[in-house]
């Protein structure tokens, strides 16, 4: 992320706008911070999950306004091409991407979101290509 100074990675992820489903605003929050969204949806997670934001970052993300997320995770299978990933994007979010395994990820997510990405990796597990 490009407002961080700890090695911190994230999945793309964003706000749903009223009215819009899901599904689409997984899609749109793709293209918007990635520059594509040549992707298709396989599954998607079987509850909202949460997290909380330490107590230290409360007053210096989103204004102090709120204390954490409340997501909706989906599986996706990529059907671009490395060339279509553009993270210099309009609003840019991200400083570098790259592809990394499944049991990576929550690796090198931050610390406050590690058992989030835990529970999103095990109830997609099976999706993964393991040959």
């Amino acid at each position: 992320r490009i407002d961080t100074v700890a090695e911190a990675w994230q999945m793309p992820q964003g706000g749903i706008d009223h009215g819009e489903e899901p599904r689409v605003a997984a899609l749109r929050e793709l293209g918007e911070e990635i520059g594509t969204s040549k992707a298709e949806i396989l599954a998607e997670s079987r509850e909202w999950l949460t997290y909380d934001l330490p107590e230290h970052l409360v007053p210096k993300l989103w204004g102090g306004k709120y204390r954490g997320q409340i997501q909706k995770w989906f599986a996706m299978r990529f059907t671009g091409c490395d060339a279509d990933i553009n993270i210099a994007t309009r609003h840019p979010e991200f400083s570098d991407w790259k592809w990394v395994s499944p049991a990576e990820v929550p690796e090198l997510i931050v610390p406050f979101k590690r058992d989030l990405y835990l529970r999103i990796v095990d109830e997609f597990k099976g999706l993964f290509y393991s040959g």
